[in-house]
């Protein structure tokens, strides 16, 4: 007796479609899984025998070989236990199905034949749209989820209700999202401001261009000035997320596990804050089968690195890659993935092992070779992919009292997005390139021209401060920012003095 059953498998956070053939032979009772199942895949097994048996089916007494193809890709997840069930229950004739080539089925079993909720389900969804496949069974938690990209999607609880889809008896409608809705209800739901900070417009300043630009920022202060707190409402100027921005970043978390139960698509931007003791592949990914990292989690979003000269050197350096190209490349012996990473970086570090170096209200403990020692953490070549670092210094007693009278964050997202809208402009039919962030070599020389008077401010800042080619472009970049912000098509001298204060402090500290 033979049947199957269309499921779905992940490879890296992109889903495909997998067939589960079972195969039963009148011999002596076994059950076997082949197509290079992994251990939680060798495991439904067991799951599978109990849960068909409790929901009051019987179980073949035969030689039971369930196969699944494409055999030469490696399979792992427990949410091939629901199409294995069902292939079983068709092969022996227990169900009767009306058009199971319609139909993507995926699920945890229960040994009680409940359906648990799986991993990576909105991938999958994805999958079985391209395939032109119109039907999907999934766990009732990952209905939302599913529903996003269009398939009909049948919300499940137990074994029975899958049997009930498929025969055509049940009551379960599919599931129905309105993705409009949803992102009305998810706006605006932060409970911070950037007008509850107090002074510190300079850094306010700074955190507004790199939010219009997309530019990877460090704020250098003693403890206590406002770092953290500038760092965790920087999300609530960023630009709202498109469509497009939400399915890629709702992938990546759906694929890690961290998406919470009923959550549909994720509509605010990420903000990810690792401990500085994290393993750099749990930065960037890794692991026998390759999982994403905190730069993927924070994929169109922020990655927030609090106490920078903390992190083990060996973790920073792996930045380098993403902050470069925007991608995480993850090879094994047993297979290479590519992770989206695209984030815009904050960074804080006190400028001392004590804090206050040069703080004119407390007195540094620090002898000159621990500062030198403590700055040395942070290498050239990354200093260099941060476009803009700045001096966050102590806030005075006379402006943390009285009321707040800072702009609040719409308000500045607001200019956030007028720039961001003309960048988008500018960079229309250029792949990959959403902000002047983002720009190649070439697109600076194209957009970024320079008059006679700015061009002579530039050369001086590069004479005085000896910044590398690489900081020279990214002037450029932030002079272009700073110009969109103004609304202005030329970059006037004016902007590309302001951007060169953001890179004094790249050789006043660590020269």
């Amino acid at each position: 007796m033979y049947a199957k059953v269309k499921s779905a498998a992940l490879y890296g956070i992109e889903g495909y479609i997998v067939d589960v053939e079972v195969d039963i032979q009148y011999k002596l009772p076994a059950f076997s899984v082949v197509g290079l199942p992994e251990g939680a895949v060798r495991e439904s097994r067991e799951r599978v025998t109990s849960a068909i048996k409790n929901a009051g089916y019987p179980f073949p007494q035969g030689k039971v070989t369930i196969n699944l193809a494409p055999a030469d890709i490696r399979k792992e997840g427990s949410h091939f236990d629901l199409p294995m069930a069902i292939s079983i229950l068709v092969a022996t004739g227990y169900v009767v199905p009306a058009d199971l080539e319609d139909f993507v089925i995926v699920g945890e079993l229960g040994l009680d034949g409940s359906v648990a909720e799986a991993r990576g389900v909105l991938p999958m969804a994805i999958a079985a749209r391209d395939e032109g496949i119109r039907n999907m069974i999934v766990p009732r938690p990952n209905a939302r989820e599913a529903a996003v990209v269009g398939v009909n999607v049948y919300p499940v609880e137990k074994l029975s209700d899958v049997v009930e889809i498929l025969e055509g008896k049940s009551p379960i409608s599919p599931y129905s999202l309105n993705i409009r809705e949803i992102f009305e209800m998810e706006s605006g739901k932060s409970y911070v401001d950037f007008s509850e900070v107090r002074g510190q417009e300079h850094a306010k300043r700074a955190l507004e261009i790199a939010a219009a630009g997309g530019h990877n920022l460090l704020m250098i202060g003693p403890p206590g000035s406002g770092k953290t707190m500038l760092a965790r409402r920087f999300p609530t100027i960023l630009p709202p997320m498109t469509l497009e921005e939400a399915l890629e970043t709702t992938k990546i978390h759906s694929v890690a596990g961290i998406l919470p139960p009923d959550t549909a698509l994720i509509t605010e931007r990420p903000f990810r804050s690792p401990h500085h003791t994290i393993s750099d592949a749990g930065l960037i990914g890794g692991g026998a089968y390759p999982r994403p990292g905190e730069v993927s989690l924070a994929h169109n979003g922020v990655l927030f690195l609090d106490e920078l000269p903390e992190f083990r050197r060996n973790v920073l350096e792996v930045l380098r890659q993403p902050l470069e190209d925007g991608v995480v490349t993850i090879s094994r012996a047993a297979m290479s993935l590519t992770f989206p990473a695209r984030f815009t970086l904050v960074a804080a570090m006190n400028p001392c092992p004590c804090g206050y170096y040069g703080d004119p209200y407390h007195e540094c403990t620090c002898t000159l070779t621990q500062v030198k020692n403590y700055r040395a953490k942070i290498s050239g070549p990354l200093l260099d992919r941060i476009d803009m670092h700045i001096e966050v210094p102590s806030v005075p007693l006379d402006k943390l009292a009285g009321e707040p009278t800072g702009e609040k964050s719409e308000e500045i997202r607001a200019r956030v997005i007028e720039a961001r809208l003309i960048q988008q402009h500018r960079f229309r039919g250029i792949k990959g390139v959403y902000a002047n962030a983002h720009m190649t070599t070439r697109l600076i020389r194209k957009f970024c021209k320079l008059t006679p008077e700015g061009e002579e401010i530039l050369k001086k800042a590069i004479t005085r401060l000896g910044l590398s080619a690489r900081a020279y472009d990214r002037v450029l970049k932030l002079a272009r920012t700073i110009a969109d912000l103004e609304g202005s098509e030329d970059i006037q001298p004016h902007h590309i003095a302001e951007a060169v204060q953001y890179r004094s402090l790249d050789r006043e500290y660590w020269m």
